[in-house]
């Protein structure tokens, strides 16, 4: 076998084990997962063990296709009833919250640094996207409200394609072209975002009507073939000339909320990828970058990541969301917590592979700007929550059910368990109330299994087997997540079941 090969290989090994170790060193201090895999990448890199790395263009693609597999596994682990609710403050956030910011922060920058108002525009499109890699690894361990933490998932999902199309017009502009800029933003961000939109949804919903009636003959194959669906939807969104970002977004947005066999399983793979992908893409950027320079680019991208930071987000926030019912408290969390991450310092790569004069200062700064003010607000998000009292923490009482398909019997494999709080706790198995053709047929309690008969109570922490016919699973899941909610008399309380909606 080729030694080069095996010596990648065996490298790509260990730094996925050292940052898997490093992780959970920096959950303990509190420090942003990518600084630690950026760091690593620059221990590796020409100022570290010396390894030489300039390919601008390799790096842009396979950071596409990390971003690509991140923004997917966001899709699939978010919650439509989360979601349905933060549509509207997340889309404006995407839309006229990037343009606010990038106007100002270009001002700011033309004022204090002195840039070409071309130079200033295309430094700040390249900041202004948040990152959705650090938005969903950092925001989903805090407790905060549903509404507002889908509100930043969703902008961190959308917000990628207008900037991207910005950032390559802007490019272009700057090294001669004669592309009319606003004409091009205004038509095409219209068009990327409603073609992606309309590819990603319908790949998403067939896709899932696919998985639903097709008995694979694997259970790996269920993970392997979700994520497939999201890359086609990226792809076929890209190939039409729309935006492949959106699509893959909400294909997964679709795919995460449908009742799909092996689930669980599906998202658990996604994240895994994802967090793989994120590992990959940090190290690789860390290992492009030249620690020399970065001393000259330190007091640029403190006045810049000032500007943004303290000015253009806050002003932003406060244009997007004064047309919708935010209490102000939250909407200065959203204000603090506009997160970047590999998302600016992949599109810095954009100037720089097209040539642009003075790209290298742009990714330089880019880069410094990411790094000090990710640990700045990376480590005080929860302070700032608590500061601002809207951490909210939740004793979850719904259920989650994983289903696996009994094709040639027609019918479904159900598996959950008890939350603490579930009002599921003591309550027998006739009150259930389940479909005819559904039953509780295992209980494992305290490790032990056993067949349950109708004076059997489900306790906390118990995990159950049920199997139901194909067309009575639905109704059997939306029972057992009204006992869940309501207890025995569920129905008597008017609880039907529905996903939550609460923020």
């Amino acid at each position: 076998m080729n030694t080069t090969v095996t010596l990648a290989l065996a490298i790509g090994a260990l730094v996925v084990l050292v940052a898997a170790v490093a992780l959970r060193l920096a959950d303990r201090l509190g420090l942003p997962s990518l600084l630690i895999y950026l760091a690593l990448g620059m221990a590796i890199g020409e100022s570290g063990l010396g390894v030489q790395f300039d390919d601008v263009e390799l790096t842009q693609t396979l950071g596409v296709a990390a971003l690509v597999v991140i923004l997917a596994e966001g899709g699939l682990t978010t919650r439509w009833s989360d979601l349905r609710r933060a549509l509207g403050p997340g889309l404006t956030l995407a839309t006229l919250g990037v343009a606010v910011s990038i106007s100002v922060t270009a001002a700011v920058t033309v004022w204090l640094l002195g840039y070409a108002w071309g130079f200033a525009i295309l430094l700040a499109a390249v900041i202004s996207s948040t990152d959705a890699a650090a938005v969903f690894a950092t925001l989903r361990r805090l407790p905060l409200p549903r509404r507002l933490a889908a509100s930043l998932e969703a902008e961190s999902g959308l917000n990628d394609a207008p900037v991207i199309l910005l950032v390559l017009v802007l490019s272009e502009q700057l090294t001669g072209g004669t592309t009319d800029v606003w004409y091009l933003v205004l038509a095409e961000v219209l068009v990327e975002l409603a073609g992606g939109s309309a590819i990603g949804l319908s790949i998403g919903f067939g896709g899932a009507w696919l998985l639903r009636r097709a008995a694979l003959p694997l259970v790996g194959f269920y993970p392997l073939a979700t994520l497939a669906l999201c890359v086609l939807a990226y792809a076929g969104a890209t190939l039409a000339q729309t935006s492949g970002i959106v699509a893959v977004y909400l294909c997964g947005l679709v795919l995460g909320n449908a009742a799909l066999p092996h689930r669980a399983a599906s998202i658990g793979f996604a994240e895994g990828l994802a967090s793989l992908a994120q590992i990959g893409l940090f190290v690789l950027l860390g290992l492009l970058v030249s620690p020399s320079r970065l001393p000259d680019a330190l007091l640029p991208a403190l006045l810049v990541g000032g500007a943004l930071l303290l000015v253009a987000r806050p002003l932003s926030v406060l244009l997007s969301l004064v047309w919708f019912r935010l209490p102000i408290s939250q909407q200065l969390f959203i204000s603090w917590a506009g997160l970047r991450g590999a998302v600016p310092i992949v599109l810095a790569t954009f100037p720089v592979a097209a040539q642009v004069p003075g790209a290298e200062r742009i990714f330089d700064t880019v880069f410094v700007l990411v790094v000090v003010f990710t640990l700045i607000q990376g480590w005080s998000l929860p302070w700032v929550a608590r500061l601002l009292r809207i951490a909210t923490p939740v004793t979850p009482r719904d259920i989650d059910v994983e289903s696996a398909p009994l094709d040639e019997l027609g019918a479904e494999l159900m598996q959950l368990r008890v939350p603490e709080s579930s009002r599921l706790h003591g309550v027998y198995l006739p009150e259930l109330r389940l479909p005819e053709d559904a039953a509780v047929v295992l209980v494992v309690r305290d490790g032990r299994p056993f067949v349950p008969d109708r004076n059997t109570r489900l306790m906390r922490g118990d995990q159950a087997l049920l199997v139901s016919a194909r067309g009575s699973r639905a109704e059997a899941e939306r029972r057992l997540r009204a006992v869940s909610r309501a207890g025995r008399l569920a129905t008597w309380r008017g609880e039907a079941g529905q996903p939550s909606e609460s923020d």
